[in-house]
């Protein structure tokens, strides 16, 4: 197997490559990534210039010859594509990058494979194209029931618009030219290494600062939390076994209004770091809703435990807990990061 995996200097990519490096089908492992403010080749400590498997290309998916050389230089056989713009707010505020990074850089990856692999036609051995998604391209749950692989894309953000797009055109490229596409759906990553401009480390932030943790509307938003590695070990699965031209599912059975998320990360951080003055809760501050926000996401992962055998590992309390505990423990890399930027 010789494995790129787009992206992974990024929150979600770093925790993969760390997850999977060492795994014995793995001949070479290519980490290609633009590293653009929210990917940092810091989060792949220990590995970055340190494994014999590894290998780095800082390269952006938008030039169409550079990927091509990717995947032609390095007799690619597997990709995981998890490089992607993926801020919601961004996304409102400048949608630009999103469509040529998430859509055009798609389509360029797609193209390139699809380039290399019609030429080894012969004698190509086992092919995978594992694009990585998100559960915001199904749009917005009422109070009950659950997103499915059937469930109709509805998606309500340029972030999720163009994930969907994306997801559309490796859906095309398996059904037009036979490219071995498997697509997964995933709902919200928590965990090491996530740029603080995300929710859980903007509230452990915000904390240590003693300033007003932002919360929108009437924080009863519900997002379903899935621990990184949990996610991590779903994508190897499907890598490896997941049958081309469907797509999976990948969620934590894990449900929280943001309201109670926050409250319950002030609670954690105040029983782990009781130095600091006052009660974090305090800090909560309720701001003007996000335009077009969600209202529920919840994901039904069925499918991946009929068929693959995935189960979670991690308890969603002890997993929040050690999120809060590693933050903690890791200021200097949290701190090292330029949100904004």
């Amino acid at each position: 197997m010789n494995l790129l995996v787009t992206g992974g200097a990024g929150f979600i990519g770093s925790n993969l490559i760390r997850h999977i490096i060492d795994k014995p089908e793995i001949s070479k492992l290519i980490n290609l990534d633009c590293l653009t403010y929210a990917g940092h080749l810091e989060n792949l400590e220990g590995i970055h210039g340190n494994h014999p498997r590894y290998i780095f290309e800082k390269v952006d998916l938008r030039d169409k010859s550079e990927v091509l050389r990717v995947i032609n230089q390095h007799d690619i056989t597997h990709v995981m594509h998890l490089a992607a713009e993926t801020h919601v707010d961004r996304s409102i505020a400048g949608p630009g990058d999103f469509i040529t990074t998430n859509i055009n850089g798609s389509f360029h990856l797609l193209e390139a494979c699809r380039d290399a692999w019609e030429k080894q036609k012969e004698d190509r051995g086992e092919l995978k194209f594992l694009h990585v998604s998100t559960d915001e391209i199904f749009g917005s749950l009422g109070d009950s029931g659950s997103f499915t692989e059937s469930s109709p894309y509805a998606p309500n953000s340029p972030y999720a618009a163009s994930k969907a797009a994306s997801d559309m055109l490796a859906r095309s490229y398996h059904h037009t030219y036979g490219l071995p596409v498997v697509i997964t759906h995933c709902s919200n990553n928590y965990g090491p290494y996530q740029y603080p401009e995300k929710l859980i480390p903007v509230v452990i932030q915000s904390i240590l600062a003693r300033r007003e943790i932002p919360v929108y509307g009437d924080g009863l938003n519900v997002r379903d939390w899935l621990h990184v590695d949990d996610h991590c070990a779903a994508l190897w699965l499907v890598l490896n076994q997941g049958r081309a031209g469907q797509t999976y599912n990948i969620g934590g059975h894990n449900e929280m209004a943001n309201l109670y998320l926050v409250q319950r990360i002030c609670d954690l951080v105040d029983e782990i770091q009781p130095a600091l003055d006052g009660h974090s809760r305090d800090l909560i501050t309720a701001v003007p809703d996000r335009l077009g926000h969600d209202r529920r996401y919840s994901v039904d992962a069925s499918k991946m435990q009929r068929e693959l055998g995935w189960k979670l590992a991690h308890a969603p309390e002890s997993a929040l807990r050690s999120t809060v505990q590693w933050y903690l423990q890791n200021q200097s890399w949290a701190t090292s990061m330029k949100v904004g930027v």
